[in-house]
């Protein structure tokens, strides 16, 4: 697949990214990628390192395949299924990299990787850059270290820079860039290249039936309510954020909880409710114009079902507009009583023996857009049997259910004739090839099975949609095998008579690869269903299709921003070939006004930036190049601080020993490592067994979110972690850290009780600080609140050392205590002793005794001889023999005295 040359406005965008470091934010859909593959073709050479950073799957996989073609040094993708030794001789061999970040940030620390080799970082997705993210962590190890490389960011998300204050200024000093470049669809020469070279488009403006109108005025009703009710119960959430108009649009959910997570442990039962009400009443209202009215109405049944088992009613379920909204959906499929009897006495005279059948069979409301999709089709029917045209390809798009979709295309359109007409094409195509080894074999037969299936040599696997079989009546009958090495099969079977199948080879014109989103029936028909995850995930999934199957034809059948502007582009790099474009929608419907609002909300996004961009000052030192740049400075003193003058006047005196925190290579998945490194300690990561951060030889930290710490607590790991800690660390530390962005609350308010229950966290956390006196526990609102403690644990003590640390739980000592019960063990352990006894010194005790009763019997003497110490023997008796009821010693029969 070849995309073309860039268009103009890809170019200039090209010259602009490869002149001067920055920020490059593009409108959504106007294809990014391609300036992207194009910059990152000009580094795939030995002679040069480029690193890719914060690439999904989708992207790697995208950029390799176009690139392939080029006859350059393919990228190569770092997962963890390279070696640390493998990683190192690839990052000196050169090219670009595409490299996950927590691999990247461990390799520089560890100096796998030359980091002042590198020629420069690519950052896909900026907007999602904050300061505490591994990524910021990454440049600014590059930044450190490399003084002179190049860092480029990239974002095709507008409105994601809307949030919070100044985010544009926040994301590029992360970035270490000055320079922001904008190109929205208004942008003068994007608008120019794709104005000039427009798709016919067709703007078909559907009315929605009378029915479907009033279920869609009930569900509004229904939105408006619940939010006022959200906005009464919650005075102090921001009225302009609870519209209505805000709530049709996708990231509504989204910004909901953003708001609410800080105060969601004070928020009660009711406003919980409205909550989750809110979310199904939009996924009913985005249903209304995608699922059929049997398919509607069934699942409005399922959910007043579904709530007759539970205790906690929807509050949107005994409001009025609800009774309006079930009785219209039940008369989309059944019918009125009243309209039942006209319809019988219009058709009394030409069909009195069909009254009756009509009065039990329901009067089923077809869809105003599948009934539209038919005349489509029969339209580009027309057109193709008119220009004697045989290959032309149309999409259907529907980011709702493929599957769905694709059954109901092929029920509504026939695809009569439709198989002959494949068979001679593919045949006139074999002919003028002249390949003699070529046959083609034609065999009649009732019913004909086609089914598209992966060539076990497909590269591109179809795991997220099984092989599509469709069902077509064939006049005359026929049953065919096609096999085709390159990438797809397409074979057409009979479910009766096995024997006439044959297999046959022929030659593609075009590879048509089988892919995730695509299902392609006899290169005839292509309907592409995109699920919103595939959207998400791979979002130029529908250009890379375009350009592969290259249709002439293309209905929209759902409205989206991106795919329209995707459209655009394919028309302007395809010149002079038409393209025709039937773009479907409901007037005056949620689907206009949610299409509209996302217009509207890019272009007020862009303008945003276009006047922060006009006022913006950003200093030279910004992008880190000098060494007096504040944004690499890792001094955690403030400006106020107090300055100790007795201490030569208040000068800065000699740097003390550089510190160090050891951390487990798991954690780098979080972002306290990041925090840790910036307040100016050392981060060493290593492979732990014991632990997650080591602050000093006898400080050891196990850091659990409130999430890991509940299903730790409930399957018993924590209860084994503490058990490690306590045996080879004299101050064994449990960190709960909570997230900034959420209530700081272990519980809601409401489940708290004054019982003790075994399914209570609190209960158990009771448990197991009684199991284990030496845990401490530190409680932490945030990871900065966590580092600035970790700096403060580390005062006056020493560092600790790696090599002891990776050893901690895996050397010979553990086969030793491995022999010895984990409770009286505990119990030993937890037993008052001086601070000159070494943490282990249980394991010398346990092998001098037999018991804890043979312990308990040893007089004060023996017990010093045991310890070598007179005070830590005197605590232990006095601690093993004295009643604390106040009754005096406890004096059993052969219990030793003092002497």
């Amino acid at each position: 697949m070849a995309d073309g040359a860039l268009l103009e406005y890809e170019s200039a965008m090209f010259l602009e990214i490869q002149e001067e470091d920055g920020l490059f934010i593009t409108a959504r859909g106007l294809s990014i990628h391609r300036v992207l593959t194009s910059f990152i073709k000009m580094y795939c050479d030995p002679a040069a390192l480029v690193i890719v950073v914060n690439s999904s799957k989708y992207e790697e996989d995208r950029i390799v395949e176009e690139l392939k073609s080029e006859g350059v040094m393919l990228p190569k993708v770092i997962t963890t299924e390279y070696s640390s030794s493998e990683r190192e001789s690839i990052y000196l061999g050169g090219g670009v990299l595409f490299v996950t970040s927590r691999i990247l940030v461990v390799d520089m620390l560890t100096k796998r990787i030359p980091v002042h080799l590198v020629s420069g970082m690519l950052v896909l997705k900026a907007h999602k850059i904050i300061e505490s993210c591994q990524e910021a962590f990454i440049l600014r190890l590059y930044r450190e270290n490399n003084k002179t490389g190049f860092i480029k960011a990239f974002s095709d998300q507008p409105t994601a820079f809307m949030s919070g204050y100044c985010k544009v200024e926040r994301v590029m000093k992360n970035l270490f860039v000055r320079k922001l470049s904008l190109w929205p669809r208004f942008h003068a020469g994007v608008s120019a290249l794709l104005e000039r070279h427009k798709p016919d488009v067709v703007e078909l403006h559907l009315q929605m039936t009378s029915l479907m109108l009033a279920n869609q005025t009930a569900l509004l009703d229904l939105i408006d309510t619940s939010l006022r009710e959200l906005r009464r119960a919650n005075p102090s959430l921001d009225a302009d954020e609870l519209s209505v108009e805000n709530c049709i649009i996708k990231s509504f959910d989204k910004a909901l909880r953003v708001l609410l997570d800080p105060v969601w442990h004070q928020l009660g039962v009711k406003t919980k409710q409205l909550v989750a009400d809110l979310k199904v009443l939009r996924l009913i209202l985005f249903y209304l114009t995608q699922y059929d009215c049997v398919t509607f109405y069934k699942f409005l049944e399922s959910l007043r079902a579904s709530e007759r088992e539970v205790t906690r009613k929807s509050l949107w379920l005994f409001m009025d507009a609800t009774d309006s909204l079930f009785v219209n959906a039940k008369e989309r499929v059944y019918g009125t009583s009243n309209n039942k009897p006209k319809a019988k006495k219009m058709k009394k005279d030409k069909e009195p023996k069909m009254s009756k059948a009509c009065d039990d069979e329901p009067l089923l409301e077809e869809s105003p857009k599948w009934k539209l999709l038919a005349d489509i089709l029969k339209e580009i029917e027309e057109d193709n049997e008119k220009n004697k045209n045989l290959r032309f390809f149309f999409f259907v798009l529907d980011p709702l259910n493929p599957d769905r979709f694709c059954a109901k295309i092929i029920k509504k359109v026939s695809l009569q004739n439709k198989l002959a007409r494949f068979i001679d094409y593919m045949y006139s195509i074999l002919y003028l090839r002249s390949d003699p080894h070529v046959v083609v074999s034609v065999k009649s037969h009732p019913h004909v099975v086609v089914s598209v299936k992966p060539h076990p040599h497909v590269v591109v696997s179809v795991k997220p949609h099984p092989p599509v079989v469709v069902s077509v009546k064939s006049h005359p009958p026929v049953v065919v095998s096609v096999k085709s090495h390159p990438p797809v099969v397409v074979s057409v079977k009979s479910h009766l008579h096995s024997e006439l199948f044959e297999t046959i080879p022929i030659i593609w014109t075009r590879s048509i690869q089988s892919r995730p989103h695509a299902v392609i029936f006899l290169a005839l028909y292509a309907i592409v269903s995109s699920t919103r995850s595939d959207i998400c995930s791979d979002p130029y999934s529908l250009i890379h299709t375009l350009y592969e199957v290259e249709p002439k034809y293309v209905v929209l059948y759902d409205a989206d921003i991106e795919f329209v502007r995707q459209l655009e582009v394919f028309k302007a790099s395809r010149p002079g070939i038409p393209l025709r474009v039937y773009f479907m929608i409901y007037t005056g419907s949620v689907e206009e006004q949610k299409y509209l609002t996302t217009l509207r909300k890019e272009k007020e996004a862009f303008e945003k930036l276009i006047r922060e961009k006009a006022s913006m000052v950003t200093p030279e030192e910004q992008e880190g190049r000098s060494w007096a740049a504040m944004a690499l400075s890792r001094d955690p003193s403030k400006a106020t601080d107090a300055v100790n003058t007795r201490k030569a006047g208040g000068r800065q005196t000699e740097s003390q020993a550089p510190r160090k925190v050891i951390v487990d290579m798991r954690e780098f998945r979080s972002e306290l490592p990041s925090l840790i490194h910036r307040r100016g300690i050392d981060i060493e990561p290593v492979t732990l067994e014991v632990g997650d951060y080591i602050l000093s030889p006898d400080m050891c930290v196990e850091r659990k979110s409130v999430g890991d710490l509940i299903g730790s607590l409930n399957n018993g790991r924590l209860y084994s972690q503490a058990v490690a800690m306590t045996r080879y660390y004299k101050r064994p530390i449990l960190l709960i850290e909570f997230d900034p962005n959420k209530s700081f609350s272990l519980q809601a308010r409401t489940s708290l009780s004054g019982e003790i229950s075994i399914q209570n966290v609190t209960s158990k956390l009771t448990l197991l600080t009684i199991h284990f006196p030496k845990l401490r526990i530190l409680w932490c609102h945030s990871p900065y609140a966590t580092a600035e403690l970790f700096d403060e644990l580390k005062m006056n003590h020493p560092e600790p050392d790696s090599t002891v640390a990776v050893n901690v739980g895996t050397d010979s000592s553990t086969a030793a205590d491995l022999k010895y019960s984990v409770g009286p063990q505990a119990s030993i352990i937890s037993m008052p002793f001086d601070s000159a006894i070494p943490v282990g010194w249980c394991v010398f005790v346990m092998n001098q005794t037999k018991d804890i009763q043979q312990l308990c019997n040893l007089s004060e003497a023996e017990l010093a001889k045991l310890l070598g110490n007179n005070i830590s023997a005197k605590a232990l008796w006095e601690f093993l023999h004295t009643d604390k009821r106040g009754d005096g010693a406890l004096r059993k029969p052969g219990t030793k005295s003092r002497k």
